[in-house]
């Protein structure tokens, strides 16, 4: 889900190289990138509308979609300085690295490179 559905195919297409496949704003888009496909739905799209209990669908949350990059640091100085904003710094684990980077709706993406 998400606010802005013109915004959001911006935020993805400019910034995390994905290709508008469909565009049906300001309902709903579809972009892909490789094999990942996103369906964009903003509030006026049929995934938008009400539930039964009256609560209405929405952005944000902790589920996130997970790209590989191939140089962390350089992609968050890039996305840093298009003013793209993120949950948290760069964290190390044992299989790599990763940051979570916020759609304009504050949709959750992590940016991951794998170690070794």
């Amino acid at each position: 889900m998400v606010d802005d559905v013109d915004a959001a195919i911006d935020f993805y297409t400019t910034h995390l190289g994905f290709t508008l496949r469909i565009s049906a704003a300001p309902a709903f888009a579809d972009v892909i990138r490789g094999n990942l496909r996103l369906l964009l739905s903003g509030p006026m799209s049929s995934a938008g509308q009400a539930m039964p209990d009256g609560t209405r669908p929405g952005p944000g949350g902790w589920n996130r979609i997970h790209i590989l990059v191939d140089d962390i640091v350089a992609w968050v100085a890039e996305l840093r300085d298009a003013g793209v904003a993120f949950r948290n710094n760069i964290v190390t684990g044992p299989e790599g690295r990763q940051i979570l980077a916020l759609d304009p709706s504050g949709n959750v993406v992590e940016l991951f490179e794998p170690a070794g």
